[in-house]
């Protein structure tokens, strides 16, 4: 059965049937008709119900689940507290909710979003705005974020976009010319990630060099600019935010009128700290009521020894979990949002007690999320790209792996020597070979299981603690598509243990890369039957320059720069991709296709015309 506990405000919309108004002590959450006694279609029930995200504004409720579906509970009518309780299409990868608006990331990369801001003439209707971004090749996107009456989409490029309200200049234009946009407008490229809030006018965007900038409201200093420029409301213009505390940036969350940033320090064994900025009267920046202009350390005995899991900022509250399963909050309690028991406001922070867990002992695998006025802790593992999900399950597959670790109690782990060789640091391979089976050695089979998903999937959320000691030994910067070109780029054919011949040529694979690939290969090494041989005679009609892209392809997911995308290519493609019963990954190939040679073409065209 699903593991969710809820707090808080109990209507707009209304969530708990036969709950009270407010609901001050966590408390299980249940889907209606969820059953405990019952077993018929266990597992199904369970991976249904397994949820990915929750995102909760004022009016609405979205629970996203890792089969890609979706419930969202919507306020019908204000007056009379109806709620909607509505079954969203398939194949979504994340939702996002603001105090009006919302909006749902598909797994093509496409997103879909209603609301006053963004369709004011039919508020109910689904528009696809990222259709709407100006440059075609720009059209696919990896990641959606909400602010108050804005939602702001990263695309595959790694640019930043903004659509809805622009009261606040929190789209980065100055909002006497620009108050509103019913079309995505380019904010800044090379971006990394985005930080707004369901309920902040400010946002912050982190560039590729790890640089934090920010635009919007800034009325109680909000953006962390400094004392100097606390008068400034608005700061229309992407401006750096300088004197952050060392260290990388995890997270930042934005309140009403306030921001909470995790910072991981760069020591050998790193820690986890978070620091505020803002207006703290109301809601809270973890410290005695005292506005802060630049960010400042928030420090408590709560979580001075734990490291933090997982945090999330409502309007006006923060919660924060621990490594040691502790849930700690401060701000706004109004509607019993922080889950203590009464409704009294709480500016520094305070422990919560929440019953016990179905998987306590895996407590990295909770998450946190703050809505409007209400707050969810619940068990989510954590989600990996298609390649990552890949590369753990044939971790787990012992017919492909060459390399054994010993556990503490003797029990014998197996991985990929392949892949293991381009995870851990490249200078002395061997030697990191040896400390790895050093921790193993003193690890249980289900920690040294984890240690290996965390090398193979780069995934520091799976297990924290345990991260921090193989950080110095992995290539913790590489991601994994980085690690698969390099795999790509390798002399050492005897690595390359399948042959695909064709009439003027040989291309050699791993098996495993072309596993996590191809439905075709899939089927073909892992079924008892088939003839699992190491050389085959594969499909002659795609031409030498298509099978060199879907070779580059396999491992990288891109298309190499040089490459010159023809119609005939396009069309050899739509046949090889059904043959080879590729794996739709995001983006997918043909739609890399479609756009290299889209771009090809526009910059031709571009060339004619200057000469």
């Amino acid at each position: 059965m699903n593991d969710c506990l809820f707090f808080g405000l109990n209507y707009d919309p209304k969530l708990i049937k036969n709950e009270s108004y407010l609901i001050t002590k966590p408390i299980q959450f249940k889907f209606e008709n969820e059953n405990e006694n019952e077993n018929e279609n266990e597992n199904e029930n369970e991976n249904e119900k397994q949820i990915k995200q929750i995102s909760s504004g004022n009016y609405s409720t979205i629970f996203l689940f890792k089969n890609g579906k979706a419930i969202e509970y919507l306020n019908e009518n204000y007056s009379n507290q109806n709620t909607k309780k509505i079954q969203i299409e398939e194949n979504i990868q994340k939702v996002t909710v603001d105090y009006e608006n919302e909006a749902i990331l598909t797994k093509e990369g496409n997103v879909f979003a209603k609301g006053k801001d963004i369709n004011p003439n039919n508020t109910n209707e689904f528009i696809n705005i990222s259709s709407l971004i100006e440059d075609k090749n720009d059209r696919i996107i990896q990641d959606i974020v909400s602010g108050s009456g804005s939602i702001y989409l990263l695309t595959s490029n790694q640019n930043a976009y903004g659509i809805g309200s622009n009261e606040y200049s929190q789209l980065g234009f100055d909002s006497k010319t620009l108050k509103k946009t019913k079309k995505p407008i380019l904010m800044m490229k090379n971006v990394s990630k985005i930080f707004p809030g369901i309920s902040s006018f400010h946002v912050f965007l982190l560039n590729s060099n790890q640089e934090l900038f920010g635009c919007g409201y800034n009325k109680f200093g909000q953006l962390g600019l400094g004392e100097s420029r606390k008068q400034e409301t608005k700061i229309p213009k992407l401006t750096q935010i300088q004197n952050i505390p060392k260290g990388k940036i995890i997270d930042i969350q934005c309140g009403n009128a306030y921001s909470i940033m995790l910072i991981e320090n760069e020591n050998k064994n790193p820690k986890r700290k978070l620091y505020s900025c803002g207006y703290s009267k109301y809601n809270g920046l973890g410290k005695e009521d005292e506005d802060t202009y630049e960010f400042t350390e928030i420090k408590s005995s709560l979580f001075e020894n734990d490291n933090i899991i997982d945090f999330s900022v409502g309007s006006n509250h923060t919660l924060i979990l621990t490594s040691n399963s502790k849930m700690i909050g401060f701000g706004h309690n109004y509607w019993g949002q922080l889950g203590t028991g009464n409704t009294n406001n709480q500016l520094i922070p305070i422990q919560i007690e929440f019953p016990k867990l179905k998987f306590n002992e895996d407590i990295s695998n909770y998450h946190i999320s703050c809505g409007f006025s209400r707050s969810f802790l619940y068990y989510s593992p954590p989600s990996f790209s298609n390649l990552e999900e890949d590369l753990i399950k044939l971790f787990r597959r012992k017919e492909f792996c060459n390399i054994s670790f010993k556990t503490k109690n003797g029990e014998i782990i197996e991985a990929h020597k392949l892949i293991l060789k381009y995870r851990l640091n490249q200078n002395q391979n061997q030697n990191e070979i040896e400390k790895l089976q050093k921790i193993i050695s003193n690890k249980s089979i289900k920690e040294s299981n984890q240690i290996f998903e965390m090398i193979y999937s780069n995934n520091s959320n799976i297990n924290p603690i345990l991260y921090s000691e193989i950080k110095e030994i992995i290539n913790s910067n590489e991601k994994i598509e980085e690690t698969m070109k390099r795999i790509y780029l390798n002399e050492n054919e005897n690595e390359k243990d399948f042959i695909i011949e064709r009439k003027e040529k040989q291309y050699k694979f791993p098996k495993l890369i072309l596993i996590m690939r191809s439905e075709l290969y899939r089927g073909m090494f892992l079924s008892v039957t088939e003839d699992k041989s190491n050389k085959v005679t594969d499909y002659s009609e795609l031409s030498n320059k298509s099978f060199q892209i879907f070779e580059y392809w396999i491992y990288s997911n891109q298309i190499k720069d040089e490459i010159k995308i023809t119609k005939e290519i396009i069309d050899e493609f739509k046949i090889g991709i059904d043959y080879f019963q590729l794996n739709q990954t995001n983006p997918n190939l043909f739609d890399l296709l479609i756009n290299k040679f889209n771009n090809q073409n526009q910059n031709q065209n571009q060339n004619k015309n200057q000469n």
